[in-house]
């Protein structure tokens, strides 16, 4: 099962909508078979793996991650009568299919074959891998991930704004690398006003070159008041960008957006605001099931005074910044007593260059 999860990971960033998967195809003491699902529309891991094992798969035992597919509402046929007609006399399976389509149902109708099921074997690994996809099936929603470059004293941007570079180069290929693997990444329109970032995933050793995956780019503008000439407009080449808005905004400007191409869908206002709730179901729908936080102080505070965020991701670099009006990592209000502050489950660290790396769950 390690094999079959190491397998699994090598379709993070490219299976999603669908789940990492791997599996591997053992008879007598032999791995005869492996495979792992890669992308949407191409064949599942446990197709590419009996496939490899061919006749050797008879009698053997198919190791896999998640629960089998047993049902048509997808691009590619149903996995269970495939493992049923390999022959194998016994399936291990880490993790059922949260999918009210598939939960269960593949379960029995392999038992009903008569072949011997055991469920669990690497389960808490396999929950962790599919994080997003597990959240996503519960909740219809994104798993959300906010992520901040910061100091030691939290600040995460001086009083003029400005805030390239406070983290090392390690910390910024990280980032990089978290951006190609989520589906797609979230910020107001003062980051875009201020930063003008691109949020493209890049690689390379200064970062020229686009990622082969890039994420859906996201905009919360509640005004369309985004700059004609800011580099996500000018680079809808390297990835797409959905602005989300309200009725407040401008048709002109709405309509401008439409002729460049850039896709904007206008949504409830919360305090004059998009809906944060709103926008995250309206992800949902459009099948995201994960989504990068990349935004300033404001947003980060709006996203966690909604509950909206599951994971915490902050790089802190060893240096102080100082002052009272420098721009904090989390805007907004403060609260008026220490009992109600956010507290990390799971807290973990790590170094990253000479940054340290503090993230947990909320």
């Amino acid at each position: 099962m390690r094999l079959a999860l190491a397998l699994a990971a090598n379709g993070r960033g490219t299976a999603s909508p669908n789940p990492m998967v791997g599996a591997v195809v053992v008879n007598h003491g032999r791995i005869v078979g492996k495979g792992y699902h890669l992308r949407p529309g191409l064949p599942h891991a446990e197709i590419l793996a009996l496939k490899a094992a061919g006749p050797h798969a008879r009698g053997g035992t198919l190791f896999v991650t998640l629960e089998p597919c047993c049902h048509l509402d997808k691009r590619t046929p149903p996995c269970v009568p495939s493992v049923i007609w390999a022959g194998v006399t016994r399936v291990v399976i880490a993790q059922r299919d949260p999918n009210p389509l598939v939960n269960g149902k593949a379960l029995q109708t392999l038992r009903r074959a008569g072949i011997s099921v055991t469920v669990g074997v690497g389960k808490s690994e396999a929950i962790e891998l599919n994080r997003a996809y597990n959240h996503y099936m519960r909740a219809r929603r994104p798993y959300v991930i906010l992520k901040a470059g910061m100091t030691l004293d939290g600040q995460i941007a001086t009083a003029s704004g400005e805030a390239k570079w406070i983290t090392g180069l390690p910390s910024r290929r990280d980032v990089h690398r978290l951006r190609s693997e989520v589906d797609a990444v979230l910020v107001g329109i003062g980051t875009v006003v201020n930063d003008d970032p691109s949020l493209t995933a890049r690689v390379g050793p200064r970062f020229k070159k686009l990622a082969s995956k890039q994420s859906l780019r996201v905009v919360a503008d509640s005004r369309l008041r985004i700059p004609f000439k800011s580099r996500i407009l000018k680079q809808q080449h390297a990835a797409k960008t959905l602005i989300a808005t309200t009725r407040r905004a401008p048709a002109a400007r709405k309509h401008a957006l439409t002729k460049l191409g850039v896709e904007v869908v206008v949504l409830p206002s919360l305090r004059g605001r998009v809906s944060l709730p709103a926008l995250m179901r309206e992800l949902g729908r459009r099948g995201v099931t994960s989504l990068l936080v990349e935004g300033g102080s404001e947003i980060n505070a709006a996203m966690l005074r909604a509950e909206l965020v599951h994971h915490l991701r902050l790089y802190i670099a060893p240096a102080l910044l100082g002052g009272s009006n420098a721009k904090g990592v989390i805007g907004g209000e403060s609260p008026g007593r220490l009992a109600e502050t956010l507290k990390l489950k799971h807290a973990r660290t790590r170094w990253l260059g000479a940054d340290i790396v503090v993230e947990g769950d909320l």
